[in-house]
């Protein structure tokens, strides 16, 4: 009995160790500079299905494109000054898509068909 006491003694400390662990992670994560969010950012059609995405915003100025795989891997790099995107060489699955104009970022999930 009095070694059950100890292993719950010993899991409770640990628990408690790892939740500082993850507070301190959230705290170094805030203390970044705030970015500002898109006004009016639309990226469609979400899923696409003919190999071409297209971005729009309030404004018109280039967009830094990054596309990730689901496992994290850029697969796209670019920049681009139209709306138009080609996705073509994306094989059909999830993506996460980022894009900054300015002082602006933006994160989407975007599904290629």
């Amino acid at each position: 009995m009095e070694k059950n006491y100890i292993y719950i003694i010993l899991f409770s400390l640990l628990f408690s160790l790892g939740a500082l662990a993850q507070d301190g992670k959230q705290s170094l994560l805030t203390t970044k500079p705030q970015e500002q969010q898109f006004d009016n950012l639309n990226v469609y059609p979400n899923p696409v299905g003919n190999g071409h995405v297209y971005i729009t915003s309030k404004t018109n100025e280039p967009k830094d494109i990054e596309i990730f795989d689901v496992l994290g891997k850029r697969v796209i790099q670019t920049t681009i000054a139209t709306k138009e995107l080609n996705v073509s060489t994306l094989s059909p699955g999830v993506y996460i898509i980022k894009i900054k104009e300015g002082e602006q970022r933006a994160t989407r999930k975007l599904i290629i068909k």
